[in-house]
């Protein structure tokens, strides 16, 4: 967990009006969605005075409702799909932004500060669409607002911080030891207070006080609290990659792709990710005015290096051989003694190869690596390491596997033969070298090199349709838990949830309610008016309800005319009052379908989490229970088994 910083000196940050803090309808927001009545409706009112804001939620909301869903295009539906918790804490993010472009503190890169910040929300939102760990609405906001700390330093402290920036020279501990030294705070530690205060989950606060710590999560692996922690971890590395100047980027590549396998994404599902972040990236930088540029494919940066064009080149044929291509054949040539280097290297340099040259393992090791050679002269003599132990240093690595190895020395030994083909070698040629029998050597290795690159592009293809079919898998995934009608999360979705929330409930010795809803008399709409109408209606009716509900309640429909909400940390008469908000909203909403109009109403019943319901499902049962009692009393009404139903309102 994140420390506590001390709470009278974080009060007198707040009351000198200096921290960072949200302003105009940001502020106003905040504060409606704090209110246990508020509704959907009340809040896409407030927001609709700030055109600005409204673009940007409409975006978000698109960015996750999934693959093949109509795009949102009103303030009503993008709050129905983000819910209060993420529009609040998008309000608060975006007014950050648009008050703290710039400041005071010189040696604060404020532009830099947000393009990084805006590419961790992206990375992390992506992230989490995959990992579900969280909310990918929410996880936004908290990738944007997880270094919220270092502003709100470069804020109070313009001055000493600069010159903190300046010593620190980009490395985290020394950054952190000199804010300790300087405030006796951290920018980890003041970021999760503020956090903390606006109102972000303990989880976010802990995962982004580890992340600006460079700290592990305490918690055990595969947890959520340690799985957010790496997720954030893995946003922030992609976008300290994407900020980094182009030529760094392949020697940090190797990070992101750990920071990645800790989450089960392989290499190629990483640069999948990574290009899918850019392009939103783009986005969201012309939306936001913040700078963002397009990035070549990750793909390259999974591939070695290109090697440089060469002066010698042979005619090939293209791997499905019907045209022929240039390609450079580069030798490099390893030997201790100088006259043989020179006397190979001239006779290799008349038949057209391009020739590097090296006298020991070492150098040898570090020119294969640059060189990229499609074959190796090497003298089994050296004087650093043996022929040996280079060979199977360079088998070792991606580009050492498909080097043609001819290795130069007595053939007549049968221990060195057997000694040089057990560490990797192709061939054999006997000392001194005869010119005619090398180049044959070598045009038979030329033949194995062209194969082996046919084999590589055969394999770039699978992993790109792998990395294709990973991306169609997630898409199915996401269409699998989702129900196509109304959009919420269907049953099989709200299941997994409800046994995850009900352990979190007894872990925390917090309540955790549960609502039953069933459309009063819905199959007389279909034998009615046909089942257009009715799926028109469940639609509407699916509004209605996403509109009442609260910060942190999660809807989901369980087939036919039936809907459930789950409410974490809610006692039983708070979950009646939002029962009756939802009852209220559906009998009140004017329905449609065509020149058809409809009027409906819903019946509901309530359970909450006590001594007397042993797991998950009979918690479920009790609220089917009680939506029995207020159907059997006269439906349009909320009951509870524990408590007598009320009737087109509450008793």
């Amino acid at each position: 967990m994140a420390p506590p910083i001390d709470v009278s000196r974080f009060e007198q940050l707040k009351a000198s009006g200096d921290l960072p803090s949200p302003k105009g309808v940001a502020l106003a927001v905040m504060r409606m969605t704090q209110l246990d009545e508020c509704s959907m409706a009340e809040l896409a009112q407030l927001i609709r005075t700030d055109p600005a804001f409204v673009g940007r939620l409409i975006k978000a909301a698109n960015g996750v409702i999934g693959y093949g869903r109509r795009p949102v295009v009103s303030v009503q539906d993008a709050l129905t799909v983000l819910g209060m918790p993420a529009v609040r804490n998008m309000a608060l993010g975006f007014s950050l932004l648009n008050n703290h472009r710039s400041g005071a503190c010189e040696g604060f890169d404020y532009g830099r500060y947000w393009s990084t910040s805006l590419l961790s929300a992206v990375a992390l939102q992506a992230v989490t669409l995959r990992t579900r760990v969280a909310a990918p609405d929410e996880t936004y906001c908290l990738g944007l607002l997880a270094r919220v700390g270092e502003l709100a330093l470069a804020t109070l402290y313009p001055h000493d911080y600069a010159v903190i920036c300046h010593d620190a020279g980009g490395d985290i501990a020394r950054l952190l030891a000199l804010e300790s030294r300087s405030f006796a705070m951290t920018n980890a530690e003041l970021g999760a207070a503020m956090l903390a205060d606006w109102g972000l989950p303990r989880l976010f606060t802990d995962a982004a006080f580890c992340v600006a710590s460079g700290l592990e999560s305490s918690h055990p692996e595969g947890s959520r609290d340690a799985t957010l922690s790496l997720s954030l971890s893995l946003a922030r590395q992609m976008s300290v990659l994407c900020m980094a100047p182009e030529a760094e980027r392949p020697a940090m590549m190797q990070s992101l792709k750990m920071a990645g396998s800790r989450l089960s994404f392989d290499e190629e599902a990483v640069a999948v990710l990574a290009d899918g972040v850019v392009a939103e990236w783009v986005e969201w930088g012309a939306l936001l005015h913040v700078h963002a540029e397009q990035l070549p494919p990750f793909e390259r940066l999974l591939r070695p290096p290109s090697p440089p064009l060469s002066v010698a080149v042979e005619a090939t044929t293209s791997p499905d051989g019907t045209s022929p291509v240039s390609r450079a054949l580069r030798v490099l040539l390893v030997d201790a003694v100088d006259e043989v280097r020179q006397e190979l290297r001239q006779v290799l340099l008349e038949a057209g190869y391009e020739v590097a040259e090296a006298r020991d393992g070492f150098s040898a090791t570090e020119l294969a690596l640059d060189f990229c050679p499609d074959m190796m002269l090497l003298g089994w003599q050296m004087p650093d390491v043996s022929a040996t132990e280079l060979l199977l240093t360079l088998r070792k690595t991606r580009i050492g596997r498909g080097i043609y190895v001819l290795v130069m020395g007595d053939c007549n030994s049968e221990e060195m033969a057997l000694e040089a083909f057990d560490a990797g070698a192709d061939d054999m040629l006997a000392k001194p070298v005869a010119h005619r029998l090398l180049l044959a050597r070598l045009s038979a290795g030329k033949r194995l090199s062209s194969l082996n690159g046919e084999i590589e592009q055969d394999r770039e293809e699978i992993r790109h349709f792998a990395a294709e079919l990973a991306v169609s898998n997630r898409r199915l995934q996401e269409v699998a838990l989702t129900d196509a009608l109304t959009g919420f999360p269907n049953r099989r979705f709200f299941s997994e949830r409800l046994v995850q929330e009900w352990a979190a409930s007894l872990r925390s010795k917090r309540p955790l309610a549960c609502i039953m809803l069933d459309v009063d008399h819905f199959k007389q709409i279909n034998d009615t008016y046909g089942h257009d109408a009715g799926d028109s209606a469940l639609r509407q009716v699916a509004v209605a309800i996403r509109s009442a509900v609260r910060t942190h309640d999660l809807v989901a429909r369980m087939g036919g005319d039936e809907f459930v909400v789950l409410c974490p940390d809610s006692s039983i008469e708070a979950a009646m009052v939002c029962a009756e908000r939802v009852r209220r909203a559906v009998d009140e909403a004017q329905l449609s379908s065509g020149l058809l109009h409809l009027k409906l109403s819903v019946s509901a019943g309530v359970s909450c989490r006590d001594a007397a319901i042993p797991d998950a499902e009979s918690l479920l049962k009790r609220a089917d229970q009680g939506l029995y009692m207020a159907k059997q009393a006269g439906r349009n009404r909320v009951a509870a088994p524990q408590l007598r139903p009320a009737g087109s309102g509450m008793a």
